[in-house]
């Protein structure tokens, strides 16, 4: 399995990238899974559902199955959120992860960039990003490879031809 993070500024296109490269190596015929970093809370299911009544009831994990896709809900109830590592080995085997976020974390990232943005790229202060895509010409004082957003085919070769990240 490969491993690979995906990080950038708010509306940077980190998503619109995952999504890319998604279809790149599905194309393939590799199997792809993905883990999204939120900042935010969430929640997958709604109020008044059975799940939402057995998670509100005090269920640990509630999963929730049908013919065409299934759920696995896991409440933390004030214990440490789960690290990158752990949310890895809980995925199916699989040939690539993409890991959009964690971007202070050690393993290897691939960061969008737009200028628009108003940040600097992540890749100046982190060892960590192999490379800058951009829908444009590469940012000033980036030194990692350059790739394009708008070819996702060529960043997931990229992704493929570094290695484990």
């Amino acid at each position: 399995m490969i491993l690979w993070g995906v990080t950038g500024w708010k509306n940077s296109g980190k998503t619109t990238l995952v999504e890319g490269i998604l279809r790149a190596l599905t194309a393939r015929g590799l199997r792809v899974s993905t883990l999204k970093r939120s900042h935010h809370g969430f929640d997958v299911d709604q109020p008044g559902r059975d799940s939402h009544r057995h998670r509100e009831a005090g269920a640990s994990e509630v999963l929730v199955a049908s013919g065409t896709r299934w759920a696995l809900m896991a409440e933390l109830r004030g214990a440490d959120e789960p690290t990158l590592e752990d949310l890895v080995a809980r995925l199916s085997p699989c040939d690539v992860v993409l890991a959009e976020g964690w971007k202070r974390l050690p393993h290897a990232k691939i960061e969008a960039w737009r200028p628009e943005t108003g940040q600097p790229p992540f890749a100046m202060e982190s060892e960590t990003v192999k490379a800058v895509v951009t829908p444009g010409a590469r940012p000033s004082g980036a030194d990692r490879p350059h790739l394009d957003l708008d070819a996702p085919e060529a960043v997931a070769g990229f992704l493929l031809g570094a290695g484990a990240g």
